[in-house]
């Protein structure tokens, strides 16, 4: 099937006309994601991420809903409280550059035109892109701190407590430049933004602390059927959305594409960090744990490898804290 930004324009439409139609406690929605890139497509493959902003509260925040096995729908509902104060919102590190750069779809009380413009106001003052870019570097350190304070032998748990304090190490100095990384652009976006901060080095310490300059295509391709069964056997009752059945296909065709384009590397981070998730939620006695547990230790990520990488963390960190503190005194922040 051949998916241009046409069709999934009237998907779009056509969902959020349907769904305020039912529901009229809808107040607004907007547009957020790929959909607002050029390049929307990974393997073929993408999602269609919506915020729904209500009148009350809703039980259910999230849903994943399936349009076909190349596309889905990734749907927020948010009750519009979290939108009350909006001016603060512009120093969230998640929230903020989400409705400063989305796109209005449904807004007949001009609700979120009003937050929207507050957000935008002084948007990129220095002082408040580092007050988004602080509290994520502080979060990697809190997490590297507990590592240095109880050292424990790795295992799930813990590996996902290390990729969270990449990711939010990585967002910390991503923040300096456009929004959170996602997903499965992880290391495709980081790049970049650290060579435009001009610190290319932080890309290469990243994938060094990752374990993917080990990797090569034909081993990441020998990791995708483990990865795949692990996935498949989630209980459903304990899979999180970020895990839904309908987006195996967004994951897994994402990691072919990049493999067989010569970004393997690239391909790592969604992989292990998904794989690591799904590790999680199964029994400890599954047998799709030792296959996890050998890419692992490939990855110097596990066995007694993962305790010098603790170490390297630690450097990292501080060069990204000297970082942020020099771009700090030269925007007068």
């Amino acid at each position: 099937m051949r998916i241009t930004s046409e069709m999934l324009a009237k998907l779009t439409q056509d969902l959020v006309s349907q769904r305020t139609r039912a529901d009229r406690d809808i107040l607004a929605v907007y547009l957020h994601g790929s959909l607002l890139r050029e390049d929307f497509l990974i393997g073929g493959t993408t999602d269609i991420d919506l915020f729904f902003v209500h009148n009350d509260n809703r039980a259910e925040s999230r849903e994943i809903v399936r349009v076909t096995d190349e596309i889905h729908y990734d749907l927020a509902h948010h009750p519009r409280s979290i939108y009350r104060h909006a001016r603060e919102l512009r120093l969230h590190a998640w929230l903020g550059p989400t409705i400063n750069g989305c796109k209005i779809l449904f807004d007949p009380q001009h609700f979120l035109d009003f937050a929207q413009a507050s957000v935008r106001g002084q948007f990129m003052l220095a002082t408040n892109m580092l007050q988004r870019a602080r509290p994520q570097v502080e979060k990697a350190r809190q997490i590297w701190l507990a590592f240095e304070s109880e050292p424990a032998e790795p295992g799930p748990k813990e590996l996902e407590d290390y990729l969270r304090a990449l990711a939010h190490a990585a967002n910390g100095i991503a923040s300096l430049v456009g929004p959170p990384l996602t997903e499965r652009r992880f290391l495709l976006d980081f790049q970049p933004r650290a060579a435009q901060l001009s610190h290319p080095g932080l890309y290469a310490g990243l994938l060094g602390l990752l374990g993917a300059t080990q990797v090569d295509a034909k081993e990441f391709q020998s990791w995708l059927g483990a990865w795949r069964h692990a996935y498949t056997s989630l209980p459903p009752d304990r899979t999180p959305d970020r895990l839904h059945p309908h987006r195996l296909h967004y994951y897994e065709r994402a990691f072919a594409t990049l493999s067989a384009d010569g970004k393997t590397q690239a391909a790592v981070w969604p992989l292990l960090r998904t794989w690591t998730q799904a590790i999680r939620l199964l029994p400890e006695d599954s047998p799709h744990h030792l296959a996890w547990q050998q890419a692992g230790e490939r990855l110097g990520l596990l066995g007694q490898a993962f305790h010098q990488r603790i170490i390297a963390l630690d450097a990292y960190l501080d060069l990204i804290e000297e970082t942020l503190e020099a771009w700090a005194a030269t925007n007068g922040a």
